[in-house]
């Protein structure tokens, strides 16, 4: 059922990926990969193995990390994580995030509600395994209902 899942993930975010290039960002060797989805785009019962609510006013923040070794090639990291989400009128929504184990690929996905066309910021303080460091993430991301 977690092949469901990724494979979804990567159909899912396909179209973002091709239009917008890779959507991720390098802090030293780590390399986190981010995306934000519709929960529409779930299929049901991969939503419900994940105990995740779909919605058309409903979405998830997607992160997952790579190390880059020196020695060449890259390796997914688990992290630890914390992270919030701000509308325009700045409520403040903490984020849970949810760990899932693919093989040696180590996702965290958080649930969020917004308002179509709203304009969400997301904030995340994380540290892979083996960092020494704590490293913020920040995205600004307008949100719509599918």
């Amino acid at each position: 059922m977690r092949t469901l899942f990724l494979t979804f993930l990567i159909m899912a975010l396909w179209p973002a990926v091709a239009a917008h290039g890779q959507q991720s960002k390098m802090f030293g060797p780590f390399e986190l990969h981010y995306s934000v989805v519709n929960t529409t785009f779930l299929e049901p019962s991969v939503a419900a193995t994940y105990g995740i609510i779909r919605g058309e006013e409903r979405a998830i923040l997607n992160l997952s990390v790579r190390e880059h070794l020196d020695a060449g090639g890259d390796i997914g990291r688990p992290m630890q994580l914390k992270g919030t989400s701000r509308d325009l009128l700045q409520k403040l929504d903490v984020l849970e995030f949810q760990e899932i184990r693919e093989g040696p690929a180590v996702y965290y996905i958080a649930e969020f509600k917004f308002l179509n066309e709203e304009h969400r910021s997301f904030e995340v303080y994380f540290r892979p395994e083996g960092a020494q460091q704590t490293y913020t993430f920040e995205l600004k991301h307008q949100m719509y209902k599918d």
